[in-house]
Parts: C-alpha cells; sequence; structure tokens
C-alpha cells in the first residue's frame, strides 16, 4: 500500500498547477467578459464554456491533435524549445486545467458582474491608475466568488480522467493520477488496493469541501 500514496501526491502536484493557470486566465478571461463588450463575445463565452458539457475523452482527443509531436502547437514547442507534453505530468497539467477552466471562468465572471462599477467609477474620478482600481477594488470585492470557483476547480481537476488518460496516459509515480490509479487497480483485478484508493480519494474530496467551507462561509441571515 506504500506506493498507492504516490498518486496522491501526484494528483494534487498536477491539480495544484492546474488551479494556479486557472486562477490567471481565468480571472483575467472573467474580467474581460464581464466588463467589455465586443462582436464575438458571446461565441468566446461559447468556447470558453464548452470543456464543461464537452465529453472530456473528446477534449483529450482535441488536446492531442492540437499538442502532440505532429499537430502545430507540440510540433513548435518541440522544434522550437525541445518540450513534449505527451505522456508528462505536464501534459496532465493541461488536460486537468482546461477541463476545470469553465469552473473558474464561469464564477469570475458571475463575481465580477455583481461588482458595483460606481466604486471602480469613483476611484477613476480620484485618479487611481486602471491596474490599481483592478486590485484595490474590483478584486477584494470578488475574491470569495473568485475563490469559490478555483475550490472546485480544484476538485474538478484532481479528479480529472478521460482527458488525462487520453493525452498523459498511465506512467505509474509520472502521470498516475489517484482516478486512474483506481481505473488501473480495478482493471487488474487488485480489489483491496482500489478499496485503498477509493477512501483516499473519498477523504481528500471531503478535505476539499471542509476547506471550501472555512474559507467560503455562508452567510448567517441577519448578519451583513
Amino acid at each position: 500500500m506504500a506506493d498507492a500514496w504516490i498518486p496522491l501526491g501526484l494528483t494534487l502536484k498536477v491539480a495544484g498547477w492546474a488551479t494556479l493557470l486557472n486562477l490567471i486566465f481565468g480571472v483575467v478571461l472573467g474580467y474581460l467578459l464581464a466588463r467589455t463588450r465586443f462582436p464575438g463575445r458571446d461565441l468566446l463565452d461559447a468556447i470558453l464554456t464548452l470543456p464543461m458539457v464537452m465529453p472530456p475523452t473528446v477534449m483529450g482527443y482535441y488536446l492531442l491533435v492540437l499538442v502532440g509531436r505532429n499537430g502545430p502547437v507540440g510540433e513548435w514547442l518541440m522544434s522550437t524549445f525541445g518540450i513534449n507534453l505527451i505522456f508528462t505530468w505536464q501534459g496532465a497539467v493541461l488536460a486537468a486545467a482546461i477541463v476545470a477552466f469553465p469552473l473558474t471562468f464561469k464564477s469570475a465572471r458571475a463575481a465580477f458582474e455583481v461588482v458595483d462599477p460606481q466604486y471602480e467609477q469613483a476611484a477613476r474620478v480620484l485618479r487611481v491608475g486602471e491596474l490599481a482600481i483592478f486590485f484595490r477594488v474590483t478584486l477584494p470585492l470578488a475574491w470569495r466568488g473568485i475563490l469559490a470557483g478555483l475550490l472546485l476547480a480544484f476538485a474538478r481537476a484532481a479528479g480529472e480522467f478521460g482527458a488525462t488518460l487520453m493525452v498523459a496516459g498511465s506512467i505509474p509515480g509520472k502521470t498516475q493520477t489517484l482516478s486512474i490509479a483506481v481505473y488501473e487497480a480495478v482493471q487488474a483485478g487488485q480489489d483491496g488496493l482500489a478499496n485503498f484508493l477509493v477512501l483516499v480519494t473519498s477523504l481528500t474530496c471531503i478535505v476539499v469541501l471542509l476547506a471550501a467551507g472555512r474559507l467560503v462561509p455562508g452567510r448567517v441571515p441577519g448578519r451583513s
């Protein structure tokens, strides 16, 4: 059972990096679509939300076509930087980040949309720069919604299976996350290992939910 902890460490590593990527791109794109109007805005929103409704294996196939050795991005990465994402933990991060991205993006956009623009306008009247307004006014008012989306994205990335298996495969100690390890254990008839991995996965999910309850507490009626 000692080796069973390796998939947990890899899962936390992959989910952590995927959540960091979602924090950067999800917040930026969520703010962009919440505050600006431009042609094709609805189409861009639909494309960014697509991983939420599309089967993970289909997303994995798209990633293979895009970042594989013969794909446009994969061939460029290999020829320019010598980077190969297929069958690597970095590929698993990419797959998990894309599948979990809509949870951060949608939460961030909704959080920014409920921020009263009058606060931002008041800061502009005081000659505060746009970057300072974002970090000192808008972001502090929207952080609860963003944090909730990040926690959901982390949980989704930790449980990702289909796209990760397509892009990163199942290499023990390298790309085999908890969900893939459970699948492999069941296929091999290792019921004891599968039960242990399922228990570890369940406890991890409970810890994430408890953290979400601590960091994003619900409002108490009668209190502001």
